[in-house]
């Protein structure tokens, strides 16, 4: 499939990408890549970042795996284990977790996430990374319950560490 993404005075950028079995970032599918980055923006500008974006990912330099505790985020492969089985992440939380991750224990603004992730400024008001990071915190204490990976400093972000969940916590040192 060919798209061609923008068309200027002295520049013509086409973006030809062949679906495959191979993984392109977090998507697994190549013309579903494009179709959303495609239907999802308002300009040439921000459709060609995401296109571009998206191409960038499946260069050659890889990223590491991170480890943490029992959890492991493969970047490259889109993929985060918990315990030795898959978790089932959207494009959004897995991006979302592996930029907390990444961050190694600092605390990360809000609208570095958004930018981040959904690669766009964040609008004044806008709770979408909050929404995630709640659904992201579901998944993982559902997958680890003995930890709690994801802190919120209010008024200043998140961050991301292993800790230790209170639940367990309380009922191992109570005896």
């Amino acid at each position: 499939m060919s798209v061609s993404s923008w068309r200027g005075a002295r520049r013509s950028i086409t973006a030809n990408l062949e679906p495959s079995r191979s993984h392109l970032g977090p998507f697994t599918d190549h013309s579903h890549a494009v179709h959303r980055c495609v239907t999802r923006v308002d300009g040439r500008r921000r459709m060609l970042a995401g296109v571009s974006g998206t191409i960038m990912r499946q260069g050659d330099e890889a990223r590491p795996v991170l480890r943490v505790g029992e959890l492991e985020i493969r970047p490259d492969e889109g993929l985060a284990v918990a315990g030795g089985r898959a978790l089932r992440l959207s494009v959004r939380e897995f991006g979302l977790l592996t930029a907390l991750a990444a961050s190694e224990g600092r605390i990360v603004r809000r609208e570095d996430l958004y930018r981040e992730v959904w690669r766009d400024e964040l609008r004044n008001g806008d709770r979408t990374v909050d929404v995630y990071v709640r659904k992201l915190r579901v998944k993982l204490e559902e997958a680890l319950p003995a930890w709690v990976f994801i802190h919120t400093h209010v008024g200043f972000g998140y961050r991301f560490a292993p800790d230790r969940s209170q639940a367990v916590h309380t009922a191992s040192t109570a005896r």
